[in-house]
């Protein structure tokens, strides 16, 4: 092409040169002597998986050097360290990363130093350069020399901001006097330094792992078990096989750090905003971070996490709400999740004591607010009185009782300054009191004596005038209704009123109950509107139907942006639904796994329950494994993901999740496949929230489906962890064998799968259990593994049922030998008891048998 007879094209090179200059990061991983970062520059480690460049948290935030995972390895933005967060920068294209002097040092806009490595000159005689290593520690060392054979200058990796990588250390050197701490950021877009910090413990010979929230200590993980390589106050660091944990101690040094099995995995341990050390998994299928485990466990045990006068509750979603009575200090910071600043009064108090000015007399007196089953706040004083009328009066005349609680046998409690620390309760939980907050006076403030004489006057007038205005419209609006309800009844029109008027406070019974008590929504998932549902669906069309459940029907919908989402419908004809409907609403909101279907929202309008689901393209599992000309679909490799899949998903609700659920009604039908086959557990609504350390319970209202109940809970209605496990060994057997439980009480000698995949086991015969269509292909010894596996399961006793984090590690570790099961339950007609014959429960079955496919008897 002859560029001369095009003027712009060298002007449009200039301009491409320019754009390349400014957002093409350095090369390599390095930034040397003669170079410097800058805008939108980045260096990038050697193999591509983290990147090192200036960012901003928030929109409104300032700038910020950090290193992050590279898109490449994590799609979602996620930062772990941070070079400058108590100082950052207004303007990264002015802003310069460059070594100055043997150090990396940061220059704002005007040149001013911000940050720096802070070595000093003499260490350094020759020149330095940064390096970007793959572990994400970011390296000073001498020009030319090895990262594999010299020790650095200086590494981020010693200065750690919130985030532990693996290979990091949480501990301190004696020779440099250095220590290294995690502690959170002040918000999730502010990363300067917040109140919670995780260190090892620097005094005494054993090695603790301490949170704090400023000075105050308020978890500890135990000494270190060198033997066990745990600490000994979080045994589920025992029960996985993707860490391996380290506490390394010499004359040098004392540190713990951690490194991963699998060096492909991508893992990171953060101290969040929440007080909470957590630790993350990225998964590659959901492209999104699983949370693996959080310490301490429950959230409300992080110390002050609401700030003063600000409840903290475990079963509510929004974790912190402010007393009645109190607004959030700051809107800002709370709506970041961020609730340290606590709240503050509405309303003054108005009346303290008995020395009261003159003015004072006029005032209305304070109120207390009864709030029960709360823990008690600090601050306390035990007064040795007679009854709870007297304990509200020392406090109502003392200035600075801010609450007061009694009880007949610890006596009147009376509470000074901030209330911190508190938390509201479960209904189940023994050491709930009754707290009585402190509330000022809605009145308005009389001026003067004077003045009080004639506004009261006033006052009394205009309240009186207003009282007759108020009586004489309520009997035109009582003569006017009157007329309209005869005009209707004439027209036969009432019952319509009635059926609406009905419908109504059904509704906004639900909307109640899904909120905080209040109205207010606490799910955080957004309300949809029918119209958009409508639009969704195309008016819930029969083309766009894809299952029908004992729940109601279940669409395909196309929200806006092309999303794909399942849309399942309450049935108005369904005996099941309403309790169900407010289950699933409150449990899926709470749980955030790969192994569990995401809820997206849900739609409460006119006479319509509706909950919006993630859509599994391949439906549900009982689709593929008992349909002959699917089920060619599930090699041995799916159908073991998918076991393991389940596994975790089941000791996510049981052990990890926010809440301790039972999810009380397992089966194949319950489990979806996404367009990878990965499996996500379905269908909450008949699952069972445990408190934290509550470990069984017994009910009169059994839930669930034929042959997936355990024994206990069908005879008895008693229920535990291991019930959820029974029903898992049954669905592991139906997976491995390709045969529907239910079908043998039919067509088999044995009343079970599990009795008769025992009596072929018994005989040596257990190769004939697993599915011809995968029996020649698979790996013998996984599938008879799992065979044990599920037949440990099913076992009679619970205690002899293992623990979902036992089942996982039996089924990941090859080497790991099995104990002996006995013969499961339900195996023989000697040892089955039908449900419905038990006096003491009564059976609610699931007739939902599929929740995104086709329907299906029992």
């Amino acid at each position: 092409m002859d560029t001369k007879s095009n003027p712009k094209f060298g002007f449009n090179i200039l301009l491409l040169c320019l754009f390349l200059k400014s957002h093409i990061s350095l090369a390599a991983d390095t930034i040397s002597a003669d170079e410097s970062l800058s805008g939108d520059q980045t260096i990038v480690s050697a193999d591509g998986v983290f990147e090192l460049g200036f960012f901003k948290p928030g929109i409104f935030s300032y700038n910020y050097v950090g290193i992050w995972y590279s898109e490449q390895v994590v799609s979602e933005r996620t930062i772990v360290w941070v070079a400058n967060r108590e100082i950052p920068v207004a303007d990264r294209f002015s802003s310069v990363l460059r070594i100055s002097d043997g150090n990396l040092i940061l220059f704002s806009e005007s040149k001013t130093p911000v940050w720096s490595t802070n070595l000093a000159s003499t260490t350094t005689s020759g020149s330095v350069q940064a390096v970007l290593l793959d572990s994400g520690n970011l390296v000073l060392r001498a020009d030319g020399s090895s990262t594999n054979t010299s020790e650095p200058l200086w590494q981020s990796f010693d200065h750690p901001a919130h985030t532990l990588l693996p290979g990091g250390k949480l501990g301190f050197n004696i020779v440099t006097n250095r220590t290294q701490i995690l502690t959170s950021w002040k918000s999730s877009e502010d990363p300067a330094p917040g109140l919670f910090s995780l260190q090892l413990d620097p005094n005494g010979s054993n090695a603790y792992l301490i949170f704090w929230n400023r000075s105050r200590q308020y978890w500890s993980s135990g000494a270190w078990d060198a033997k066990s390589r745990i600490f000994s106050w979080v045994p589920e660091m025992r029960r996985n096989n993707m860490y391996n944990y380290s506490y390394v101690t010499n004359k040098n040094e004392s540190y713990y750090t951690y490194s991963l099995n699998n060096p492909k995995t991508i893992s990171r341990l953060v101290m969040h905003t929440s007080g909470q050390i957590r630790q993350f998994t990225w998964s590659e299928n959901s492209r999104e971070w699983n949370l693996f485990g959080s310490q301490p466990k429950r959230q409300c045990e992080v110390y002050d996490f609401c700030g003063a006068s600000g409840s903290c509750n475990e079963l509510s979603t929004v974790s912190c709400n402010c007393l009645t009575g109190f607004e959030p200090k700051s809107e800002i910071e709370w709506n970041l999740r961020a609730y340290s600043s606590g709240c503050s009064r509405i309303t003054n108090l108005q009346y303290c004591g008995t020395a009261v000015s003159t003015s004072a007399k006029y005032r209305a007196p304070d109120v207390f607010q009864e709030i029960r089953i709360m823990s008690l706040p600090e601050n306390n004083q035990s007064v040795v009185i007679g009854n709870i009328s007297e304990c509200g009066s020392i406090c109502l005349n003392s200035c600075s009782c801010t609450a007061y609680a009694y009880d007949s046998s610890t006596g009147c409690s009376i509470f000074t300054g901030d209330l911190l620390n508190l938390q509201q309760l479960g209904t189940g939980e023994r050491s709930g009191t009754t707290l009585y907050i402190r509330l000022g006076s809605a009145l308005p403030l009389l001026k003067s004596v004077n003045a009080n004489k004639r506004s009261l006057v006033i006052a009394l007038v205009s309240e009186t005038a207003g009282l007759l205005t108020i009586t004489f419209g309520y009997f035109l609006w009582k003569k006017t209704w009157g007329k309209e309800r005869a005009r209707r009844r004439k027209n036969g029109e009432t019952k319509t009123l009635e059926k609406e008027r009905k419908h109504r406070k059904k509704y906004d019974e639900i909307l109640s109950n899904v909120g905080d008590g209040d109205g207010k929504n606490d799910t955080e998932l957004p309300l949809f509107s029918l119209r958009s549902i409508l639009a969704a669906t195309n008016n819930f069309s029969e083309a766009n139907k894809v299952g029908e459940g004992g729940f109601g029907p279940v669409y395909k919908g196309i929200l806006p942006g092309n999303q794909e989402v399942a849309i399942k419908r309450l049935s108005k004809k369904s005996g099941q639904g309403h309790q169900e409907f407010m289950n699933e609403l409150k449990l899926i909101a709470k749980l955030q796994h790969t192994n569990l279907v995401r809820l997206f929202g849900y739609c409460i309008e006119e006479e319509e329950l509706i909950l919006i689901y993630e859509f599994m393209a391949n439906r549900s599992l009982d689709k593929f494994l008992f349909d002959p000309s699917e089920k060619l679909e599930l090699d041995w490799g799916k159908r073991f993901r998918i076991i393991e899949g389940i596994a975790q998903g089941i000791l996510y609700i049981h052990k990890y999740s926010r809440l301790k659920i039972i999810h009380r009604d397992l089966k194949a039908s319950n489990v979806l496949l996404d367009g990878a086959m990965n499996p996500k557990i379905s269908d909450f609504g008949m699952a069972k929230i445990f408190e934290i350390n509550q470990t069984e319970a017994n009910t009169n209202r059994v839930v669930g489906t034929y042959g997936y109940m355990s024994p206990e809970y069908a005879r008895y209605g008693h229920f535990s962890e291991k019930l959820d496990v029974f029903s898992f060994g049954v669905l592991l057997l139906e997976i491995v064998s390709g045969k529907k439980n239910a079908a043998f009480h039919r067509f088999e000698h044995s009343l079970t799968l599990a009795g008769w995949a025992w009596e072929l086991w018994r005989e040596g015969r257990g190769m004939e259990v697993i599915d011809a269509s995968v029996r020649e292909t698979c790996r013998h010894d996984e599938a008879l593994k799992c065979i044990q596996v599920g037949f440990l399961c099913v076992q009679e006793d619970p205690a002899d049922r293992p623990t979902m984090s036992s089942v996982i590690l039996m089924l990941a570790n090859e080497a790991t030998s099995l104990p002996p099961s006995k013969e499961p339950a339900f195996s023989t007609h000697r040892n089955s008891v039908a449900v419905s014959s038990s006096p003491q429960t009564t059976p609610i079955i699931s007739n939902n048998a599929v929740t995104i496919s086709l329907p299906e008897g029992r």
